[in-house]
């Protein structure tokens, strides 16, 4: 479990494997681990994984890391998608993170701004 800290940074990795619920408080999914913009320095994707049993079977998606907002109660990340937004998601392919097209259509999907404007 990671700790709670008044300080506003934290560590990439006490992010990675941090628990993400819903807005109903289920857990969704948990975060494997995060994309960042080279050039700006900003988190772009947040890559959880979905389903399966103690890691096996799990599916990854990334979702864009303006989706998620981090709940101090539930020390972990709450956002407002569902499985099914999840899965109708632009499909990931070899190189999705170096096509801005891509990456548009994605923000577009999950309904939050682009990140390297």
């Amino acid at each position: 479990m990671n700790t709670i800290s008044a300080h506003p940074l934290v560590s990439s990795s006490d992010v990675n494997g941090t628990n993400v619920y819903g807005n109903d408080g289920a857990k969704i999914g948990a975060i494997d681990h995060l994309m960042i913009d080279k050039a700006s320095g900003n988190v772009a994707y947040a890559v959880m994984g979905f389903g399966g049993f103690m890691g096996l079977g799990e599916d990854h998606h990334p979702v864009p890391w303006g989706k998620l907002h981090y709940d101090t109660q539930k020390e972990g990340y709450v956002a407002d998608i569902s499985e099914a937004e999840v899965k109708g998601a632009p499909e990931q392919f070899e190189g999705w993170s170096a096509d801005r097209d891509w990456e548009r259509r994605t923000h577009e999907h999950y309904g939050v701004p682009i990140y390297w404007l």
